[in-house]
């Protein structure tokens, strides 16, 4: 299929190794990004957040409608589009759709015969609901249609996010588990049948004291203990090879972990700052630069907008930016 290895290049956010649909790994949210990609105990009225961990939608969020863009490596540009709403006292219910387009590239035949140029393209269109078990404890599930277009290649499938949420208001202590992707291909794109990024994740945040400080830690990936380096030699070329002393445990550990620290003075504030022990590996040997791993993002409520950005650059060629803009209805 002309354009796959292309497709699955640019997606090294910390994730395992190509697949047709990497882009499910790349979060739509900017707290989520700014916090190191991963942060599914991240509480606060965000229905991006659910591409998270669907338990992060409650009641709460009453009416609200969410916008959000990034543009990601290279050409690709990232939207998405999601509307939640309350479900009575215990319930949330959300639809949304998320877009990725990765820009103009160039089709070849096994041969080497030039076939022109097309644009590949993910789109997930997804429901969400939730619902409060107790007063701290919260369950939710995001179902997903999955449409992939490159060239003249298309393929569907269907997966599922499980996920549950623990939150003692009173100790700001907030702890998930989520079950990402759970689901498989309807219509491959050949005769070879390609999975979904399957994930199990952990997450924790905890208020540091009685300050505006939090700590976000989110394990995940927890399926694949050995999970792929990216290697490259001095001509950019990908290396494949990987030595036994690369999974020696300590680094292995913590290239299944992404750490978040927050500022939050208020409500109406955060500042965050991320850091991916993964990502920040997989750029050792390809134009790495001192920001590779780190990401930064703030977000602002005013009234009935609520405006989120964050920042990262995991080497010096790539530069992510994204938006989010909420409007409370």
């Amino acid at each position: 299929m002309a354009g796959t290895a292309l497709l699955s290049a640019p997606l090294c956010h910390g994730q395992l190794a190509a697949n047709a649909y990497s882009f499910l790994d790349v979060s739509s949210a900017t707290h989520a990004l700014a916090l190191g990609g991963h942060a599914i105990a991240a509480i606060g009225p965000d229905p991006m957040m659910v591409d998270q961990n669907p338990a992060l939608l409650g009641p709460e969020i009453e009416r609200v409608a969410a916008l959000s863009y990034m543009r990601y490596f290279g050409s690709s540009n990232f939207a998405a589009a999601r509307f939640a709403h309350s479900a009575g006292d215990r319930g949330a219910w959300g639809v949304g759709v998320r877009y990725l387009d990765y820009g103009s590239i160039d089709g070849y035949t096994p041969d080497g015969s030039y076939t022109g140029t097309f644009k590949p393209q993910d789109i997930s269109i997804e429901g969400t609901y939730s619902h409060d078990f107790t007063d701290r404890l919260r369950g939710g599930i995001n179902a997903k249609l999955i449409y992939s277009n490159y060239e003249e290649y298309t393929a569907i499938a269907l997966a599922a996010d499980l996920g549950i949420n623990y939150y003692n208001e009173e100790n700001d202590l907030s702890l998930s588990a989520v079950i990402k992707n759970a689901g498989g291909q309807v219509k491959r794109f050949n005769e070879e049948y390609d999975h979904l990024p399957f994930d199990v994740q952990l997450g924790y945040m905890q208020g540091l004291g009685n300050g505006p400080f939090s700590l976000a830690v989110t394990a995940h990936h927890l399926t694949h203990w050995k999970l792929p380096y990216y290697k490259h030699d001095q001509n950019g070329a990908q290396d494949t090879t990987v030595e036994e002393e690369d999974y020696k445990f300590f680094p292995t550990f913590f290239r299944h972990l992404a750490f978040g620290l927050q500022y939050s003075p208020s409500d109406m504030f955060y500042v965050a700052l991320g850091y991916n022990y993964k990502t920040r590996g997989d750029m050792g040997t390809f134009q790495r630069n001192f920001l590779s791993g780190f990401s930064l993002g703030l977000g602002l409520n005013v009234k009935d907008f609520a405006i989120g950005v964050s920042f990262s650059q995991p080497h010096k060629s790539a530069t992510t930016l994204a938006l989010n803009l909420n409007y409370f209805m």
